[in-house]
């Protein structure tokens, strides 16, 4: 078959290129980010967060103005990821009031923090004090050294 006598607009000249379009949506959608990564994203990048180290524990500091203890989520994922999560939600509105400006942050808040081999998982407690979340994560102790092992030589 002689391909000059085929026009472009030629049914299979249509079929090929929608076979190619096809092509490279799937490639699109494969590298594309999933929508809960990108909100997972956005609400990390919105939740500065401050990492102390004691000699006995770790201490991980957000600030949190105005949430209750009901809005904040403090767990452990995978034995050794720390996740703070919440929702911060819009006031309800009163009747007459409308927004001048809207500069405080709505919405979900997450971070993640993978913790260090030393810490102990079991002993973590959190504090929201005067809008300041402050998540205290205890160290394990350091293992023992090894003291070295005597092998009496029998002499034959």
């Amino acid at each position: 078959m002689d391909l000059r006598m085929i026009g472009l607009d030629s049914p299979l000249f249509s079929a090929l290129q929608h076979m190619l379009d096809a092509a490279d949506d799937s490639d699109k959608s494969v590298s594309a980010p999933t929508r809960t990564y990108v909100r997972d994203a956005k609400a990390m990048a919105a939740t500065p967060a401050d990492v102390k180290e004691y000699p006995n524990s770790y201490a991980f500091i957000i600030d949190m103005p105005g949430l209750k203890s009901g809005d904040i989520k403090v767990q452990v994922e995978d034995d050794n990821v720390l996740v703070i999560s919440g929702e911060r939600k819009r006031e309800e509105e009163k009747e007459g009031a409308k927004y001048v400006r809207m500069e405080r942050r709505v919405g979900k808040f997450m971070r993640k923090f993978v913790l260090p081999e030393n810490a102990n998982t079991d002993k973590i407690s959190a504090i929201c004090q005067d809008g300041v979340l402050t998540v205290t994560v205890e160290k394990l102790p350091p293992p023992e050294p090894k003291k070295p092992k005597t092998i009496e030589v029998k002499i034959a």
